[in-house]
């Protein structure tokens, strides 16, 4: 799959990745890139520039700022979905990267709420998106779809088990829609990392990968044909280690745990 000249849909792009993603892909040479987001008004930064001269015809040097639209889109809404599945019925690249994380153990009050809330978002609005627009891209050549992961799609995080929940049936649906599309053409990618320095991540203190390796990392893997694109040493390395002794990740979760009840 080309980037040059493609046509690309990035839900959640209005901050963090989703706009690293965006600006990645504009340097890519993609001829047009709908920007989705709950909320068009956050958009911020670069692709706030770029909405704002989308919106106004105007231009902004090499970034070529009327390739961009702005789409309303909450993955958690059908309608939404459906608005835009009418906007962007050009598309060649759907990039699922709306993401909800909130770190809770299962245990604690309100944690049945938020799981829902993240598995709504990370699970069924990746299934939504992928349902409707799956024909779009068939109809369109096959292209590809790509499912922002995690690490904690492959295991269990002590302070964090809904959210690995979520990622981990996001991640059932990315293998199950590659066998479904395979004989139509349409490349399914999933990417992997571990914590990436956004807003989901501001209170984690371990170490966080760019949003800009991320995105330049899925670009590459998406031209080379990639089915899986690491976003970062640590997720290559990590899936190293559960491939070789995933009990011992096991029995450090539980340990780390354990330490955290005697602070």
């Amino acid at each position: 799959m080309k980037i040059q000249g493609s046509r690309v849909l990035i839900t959640g792009a209005n901050r963090g990745l989703g706009k690293a993603f965006a600006e990645a892909f504009l340097k890519a040479g993609a001829a047009k890139v709908y920007a989705g987001a709950r909320d068009i008004g956050t958009m911020s930064g670069a692709v706030t520039r770029t909405m704002s001269s989308a919106m106004s015809g105007a231009t902004s040097g090499a970034m070529h700022d009327r390739r961009v639209t702005p789409v309303r889109l909450d993955v958690t809404s059908p309608a939404d979905i459906d608005a835009a599945l009418a906007q962007c019925a050009d598309i060649d690249i759907l990039v699922n990267n709306a993401g909800r994380m909130r770190m809770q153990p299962l245990l604690e009050p309100g944690t049945a709420e938020l799981a829902r809330a993240e598995m709504e978002v990370n699970y069924f609005g990746t299934l939504s998106m992928s349902r409707a627009f799956a024909p779009v891209l068939v109809k369109n050549g096959g292209g590809c779809i790509v499912n922002m992961l995690s690490v904690a799609s492959w295991y269990t995080y002590a302070f964090n088990p809904a959210y690995c929940a979520s990622k981990a049936a996001a991640l059932a649906v990315t293998d199950g829609l590659r066998t479904e599309l395979a004989p139509h053409g349409t490349q399914v990618v999933g990417v992997f990392a571990g914590f990436i320095d956004t807003d989901m991540a501001a209170k984690v203190t371990d170490a966080k990968v760019t949003p800009q390796e991320v995105a330049l990392r899925t670009l590459v893997g998406i031209e080379a044909g990639c089915d899986e694109v690491f976003g970062d040493d640590i997720s290559r390395t990590f899936r190293e280690t559960l491939n070789r002794d995933a009990a011992s990740v096991r029995a450090e979760m539980a340990r780390l745990y354990r330490e955290s009840l005697r602070q």
